[in-house]
């Protein structure tokens, strides 16, 4: 027998313990619905239930171990599709008792004389609420929950580990010591759990939230680290609790996002959270978002006194290890090599560490903390780079790189142009040497190793590039230049660097970007090949958006005498590696609430929709030739369009029509949307979000000089924070909430 039912769960009624934490009498069978999932009901079984009336549990499964998903699905689909026909005869039956038809309430069926024992349990469950029009509705909204007992008490056990990082770190920000069971609903305590909507770690973090607080690249992805993600969940959850003003819309937030969270709260009267849970009708606020505080309860209670549960627990023991910053970016197999210290171990500690930097195909990056043993207390940073060999140590990151494939393009072509064996090109993409190309796809190039501090080249990683290349045509940027240290240099006008690199900023560039010193095409090189460091995205987005903000800022007000760039006199060196697929090495279901919930903290994403009429609002980087390109038209079209005089800039918010004959809406917004993720994504590679400040606008303030009171800090990443705030025209007393941006390279913070 693939399943075996019994009925109800029992459902626990003590009462939880006095805790900071608000508990609502109104949500107490929620919570203990949760308390039962966690404690009685394993992950080899699992209860059918009413999707909001959690006191309605019909059923409980039992399902043999490592049963498949499909066929444990369709035993459920089995067993629903039986209380659907006892709920709607139910109805019909209680109509009957208030002399009303079953036509009458919406039921083409018999009439129904007398009620099975299962009818009476299930109109007992549901009490006074049993009418016809409830129980109709009941039919349609069976859900299966599966039992999380076993992952609970385990999650508990390992949670000992990181306790007393989490308590530290949150009493540090001065949230309460509640908050520190989130990760029981989240993961159970698992650092590697990867959801089915790819949100990952203790914390489940998706990557576009994860990436305003953590490093989140092909090399390092600091949500698998279980104290870097601790860290940044205190600061979210501190962010959700200055936006929304109570724990209960703050924890909520953590699943349906502040922005979500905040609507709620603006459309319900009264705004308490019970009302939301009760009345809120969200499109996006679902099952998961409802019942992800009253699970946090449930997680709260058990934690509070887990032996009354599960009986004597072994815990974990408190893991130990000492810190070492890298004094410059190292392979793995030389820091092995030179600590005196297995893979396995190196691998334990620091989790963080992706597949690429255990392949070699990326290197360990300079000033990262790498975790020790504990008894490794005489490694320090001065230590490492004294033992290693200057050949060992890096000036910047592999560089990865790509082609786009363009029409009449073959693997013969692309591969003569770069300088590299046709074999060796075809193998690097899995394809034979005469397989068509598509145009517009993206081909594999060999990765560029940097210089290293010793001045010799890494041969492990070919270099073919530059065997085409002209040195005397191209210049590598280095940490400390400037456009205008290489125009010295070189000899050449900096004003004919800033035109034949489409550059404006001049004291904007980035540590291994190539620098075109002569108009001429670099041999080997061309416009198709896709560089992540030269196209030098963060910067390309600093400039569009200093325009653009200046634009606004004459539209709107005049800006300050003489202001000074926000970059200016500094030398913005940083490094961005194209983002590598990496496999997971755990794929875990990580929460009770199901895939839904590990949307968790996604929802702050920003979004570029497409208005019924056409029409779009411009957003932070965009320029017109942006949309030119993505609509497969003109610069001119659009101007046209839009009455725009040649030359004239696009402002922020700017409302612009928009000609869609050569590509669909969708098209275009997919266009946009990967444009604004490459965006984020190149930016989060160099910087990390240190905390949130807010900011009080003033009379006469504009989007651009609020900017400019801090460094490092694009407009989209401020919307993103505000997305109820309408930047562009700022009202006097409006808080803004201003994320304190940190760079990678040099830990310098914006403020």
């Amino acid at each position: 027998m693939l399943a075996t039912a019994e009925h109800a769960v029992a459902q626990p009624t003590d009462a939880a313990p006095p805790s900071a934490i608000p508990r609502p009498a109104a949500l107490q069978d929620d919570v203990n619905f949760w308390i039962s999932i966690y404690t009685q009901v394993s992950t080899t079984e699992g209860v059918l239930h009413d999707e909001r009336n959690l006191r309605a549990v019909y059923e409980k499964l039992r399902f043999a171990p490592n049963t498949p998903s499909k066929e444990r699905q369709k035993v459920v689909d089995e067993v629903r599709d039986r209380y659907v026909t006892m709920l709607r005869r139910l109805a019909v039956y209680v109509a009957a008792e208030q002399n009303a038809t079953a036509k009458s309430v919406g039921v083409e069926a018999e009439p129904v004389t007398a009620l099975s024992a299962d009818e009476q349990r299930i109109r007992a469950l549901w009490g006074a609420d049993a009418t016809p029009q409830r129980l109709l509705e009941a039919a349609g909204k069976i859900r299966f929950q599966l039992g999380q007992s076993d992952r609970f008490r385990e999650g508990i056990i390992r949670s000992t580990i990181w306790s007393g990082h989490i308590a530290e770190t949150f009493a540090n920000l001065g949230l309460p010591p509640e908050l520190a069971t989130l990760p029981h609903v989240e993961s159970s305590f698992q650092p590697n759990a990867y959801s089915k909507v790819a949100a990952a770690g203790l914390w489940q973090f998706m990557r576009s939230t994860g990436r305003r607080y953590m490093r989140i690249d092909d090399a390092i992805d600091e949500r698998l680290d279980p104290y870097r993600s601790t860290e940044a969940a205190a600061q979210l959850l501190a962010y959700n609790y200055r936006v929304l003003g109570s724990w209960p819309l703050a924890l909520t937030a953590y699943n349906h996002g502040a922005a979500g969270m905040r609507r709620a709260k603006d459309e319900m009267r009264p705004d308490d959270y019970v009302t939301i849970n009760r009345f809120y009708k969200g499109r996006t606020f679902g099952f998961a978002s409802r019942n992800f505080y009253p699970s946090f309860l449930a997680a709260l209670t058990i934690d509070q006194d887990p032996e009354r549960y599960f009986g004597p627990l072994q815990r974990a023991p408190e893991e130990k290890y000492v810190e070492v910053e890298l004094p410059a970016y190292v392979r793995l197999t030389s820091l092995e090599r030179t600590l005196g210290i297995n893979r396995q171990t190196l691998q334990q500690l620091n989790p963080a560490l992706r597949p690429a930097i255990f392949d070699s195909s990326r290197l360990v990056p300079r000033a990262y903390k790498v975790r020790l043993p504990s008894e490794r207390t005489e490694v320090t940073s001065e230590w490492l780079a004294a033992k290693l060999a200057p050949h060992e140590q890096y000036v910047a990151q592999i560089e990865a790189r790509w082609h786009k494939i363009g029409r009449g393009d073959s693997i013969q072509k692309v591969a003569a142009r770069y300088g590299v064996p046709r074999n060796e090109l075809a193998a690097l993409n899995g394809m034979s040497v005469s397989a068509k190309l598509r145009s517009g796809r993206l081909l594999k190039l060999p990765d560029k190793m940097p210089a290293a501090l010793g001045g010799k080249l890494d041969t492990q990683v070919a270099d073919n590039n530059t065997k085409a290349a002209k040195s005397a045509d191209t210049y590598v940027v280095r940490r400390g230049d400037s456009l205008g240290s290489i125009a010295t240099k070189a000899g050449v006008p900096l004003a004919t660097l800033l035109q034949i690199n489409s550059l404006r900023n001049p004291d904007f560039v980035y540590e291994g970007q190539r620098i075109k010193l002569a108009s001429s095409t670099v041999a080997g090189g061309n416009d198709d090949e896709v560089k992540p460091d030269a196209e030098a995205a963060a910067e390309a987005e600093s400039d569009r958006e200093q325009a653009a903000l200046e634009a606004v800022a004459a539209a709107d007000s005049p800006p300050p005498a003489a202001p000074t760039s926000r970059t200016a006199g500094r030398k913005n060196v940083v490094t961005a590696a194209a983002p590598k697929a990496s496999q997971p090495q755990v794929e875990a279901q990580n929460s009770a609430l199901g895939a839904a919930a590990a949307t968790t903290v996604e929802a702050g994403a920003l979004r570029f929709p497409v208005a019924a009429d056409g029409t779009i609002r411009v957003a932070a980087g965009e320029t017109l030739g942006a949309y030119a390109d993505w609509l497969g038209v003109g610069a001119s079209r659009v101007r046209a369009l839009n009455k725009l005089r040649a030359g004239q800039p696009v402002l922020l918010g700017q409302k612009l029509q928009l000609d869609f004959t050569r590509v669909s809406r969708e098209q275009f917004e997919a266009k946009r949307n990967e444009f604004h993720a490459d965006l984020q994504a190149r930016f989060f590679a160099a910087h990390r979000i240190a905390g949130t400040e807010v900011y009080v606008a003033r009379r006469g303030d504009t989007l651009w000089n609020v900017t400019q009171r801090y460094s490092n800090l694009p407009v989209w990443l401020l919307q993103q924070y505000n997305p109820d705030i309408d930047l562009a025209a700022l009202r006097a007393g409006a808080q803004v909430v201003v994320p304190r941006v940190e760079s990678l390279l040099n830990g310098g913070v914006s403020g």
